[in-house]
């Protein structure tokens, strides 16, 4: 970066698993990238659980078999457990995929992200970590480049397109006022991390297990095992229930709600937790827009869905693949619009709902995947293409109507919404101080860390 000012064709704003997956994309397919990432990896990320599907953008980037050599903790099959703690047969993945794509990975997300963020500067793509991007630059309505900053001074980068892949900083939704929040999935989150824990036999000591916790707390346990002995385990909840009247010592929450969750409490029994407490506010939310002139919003910069069946890596991923093949077609056709950048909107929201109606029949208090598949048994290879993340398949939707006897399932997020929501001002700015979505608090309690 020794000019002032590079042409590429395209910029990528974030080095998550949405960035580093379109770069990687882009770059291996011949385009010009360079990424700005503002952060240094690794770092400390949450969503550590793969869905089956993000095998095939995997193979398409083309490191696959990078994966399969990892030290990463190979994923058969999801458990659930109600709240009296009785625990469902576990749902296999190759139950309705007989294809070595069957099987994924839990990942510690710090050491994951790096390897992507690698993979794309392999391929070819310009990898800037540490830099910040300053502002989006336009011309009209276009964007055409961004000011980053570079060792304390501003550089300029332009491109024919701009990616916006930052996460729930989410610039560009941001500045257009395009985030809208769902109407009932705001979540708080309390987790840490546990050596020595048990994991179940066999195959399933990769599971992924979401145990509920009592009834009222809107809530449940995710318990994920890592590699080299390490399990992620975190309280999802109502954030009246979790933190209201309780006071500010999360490890005390932590640890009761531990207690409260049999399921949980029997597994991390003569464990070391040997992190601290982190916390965040899980707000769901979706962009107005996925795209305008000379730009497009990927991954959580474009939405993100309450974390109950792991759906956010993959989502980050299929977005960067969509994005890419609407990229190509820009360059094609010398037609940079929203209308031509945002032609997969559609799709992508098809999607999201079809994973976001699945999350609502959960946090129903009387749903029960165990009295659905009594009634109709059919549907359980329809219930694993979900949890797999096969969402974007034709038909994947055929399971709400039997579902629809169990469980309220949601019009579409823009149908929930008053019309000022969905159709306001696009022009005015989003309040900066306002949290929209999850932002990490650490609570570092170093003697219980210890004990």
């Amino acid at each position: 970066m020794e000019n002032n000012s590079s042409n590429y064709d395209v910029i990528v704003m974030g080095g998550g698993p949405a960035g580093s997956s379109i770069a990687s994309i882009l770059a291996r397919e011949g385009r010009s990238v360079i990424l700005f990432e503002k952060e240094e990896f690794p770092r400390h990320h949450i969503g550590e659980s793969l869905m089956t599907d993000t095998y095939w953008t995997f193979q398409r980037m083309g490191i696959l078999e990078k994966l399969k050599q990892s030290p990463f903790v190979r994923k058969y099959s999801v458990l659930f457990a109600n709240s009296a703690g009785r625990e469902s047969r576990p749902f296999y993945f190759f139950e309705a995929n007989h294809h070595e794509s069957a099987v994924t990975w839990q990942v510690t997300r710090s050491e994951f992200d790096k390897f992507l963020l690698e993979h794309a500067a392999e391929q070819g793509a310009i990898i800037n970590q540490g830099t910040p991007v300053k502002r989006v630059l336009f011309d009209g309505d276009r964007a055409v480049g961004v000011e980053v900053i570079i060792n304390g001074s501003v550089q300029t980068f332009n491109a024919n397109v701009i990616v916006d892949a930052t996460g729930q900083q989410a610039i560009l939704s941001n500045k257009f006022g395009w985030r809208v929040r769902d109407p009932k999935l705001k979540k708080a989150v309390l987790y840490s991390y546990f050596k020595g824990a048990s994991r179940e036999p066999d195959l399933n000591g990769g599971a992924t297990l979401v145990l509920r916790t009592e009834p009222g707390s809107g809530g449940w346990f995710w318990y994920i095992p890592l590699e080299n002995d390490i399990t992620s385990v975190g309280v999802v909840a109502d954030p009246d229930y979790l933190y209201k009247g309780r006071g500010k010592d999360f490890a005390k929450i932590f640890d009761e709600e531990i207690e409260k969750c049999e399921s949980c409490r029997r597994r991390v029994a003569g464990a070391t937790r040997v992190d601290k407490i982190y916390s965040i506010l899980d707000y769901s939310y979706r962009s107005k827009q996925n795209a305008g002139d000379g730009f497009i919003l990927i991954g959580d910069a474009y939405g993100f869905l309450d974390p109950i069946y792991s759906s956010g890596v993959l989502l980050a991923m299929k977005m960067a693949e969509l994005a890419a093949e609407a990229i190509h077609d820009a360059f094609a056709s010398e037609d940079f619009s929203a209308a031509r950048l945002g032609q997969f909107q559609p799709k992508l929201d098809r999607g999201i709902e079809s994973m976001r109606k699945l999350v609502y029949a959960f946090y129903d208090e009387g749903f029960s995947f165990a009295k659905f598949l009594q009634k109709y048994p059919d549907q359980r290879v329809n219930i694993i293409n979900l949890l797999i993340g096969d969402v974007f398949r034709s038909g994947v939707d055929d399971v709400y109507g039997p579902l629809s006897e169990f469980a309220e399932i949601p019009p579409p997020l823009y149908e929930q919404l008053p019309a000022s929501d969905v159709s306001g001002d696009d022009s005015r700015e989003a309040e900066r101080d306002v949290v929209l979505s999850a932002q990490y608090q650490y609570y570092d309690d170093r003697a219980a860390t210890q004990k």
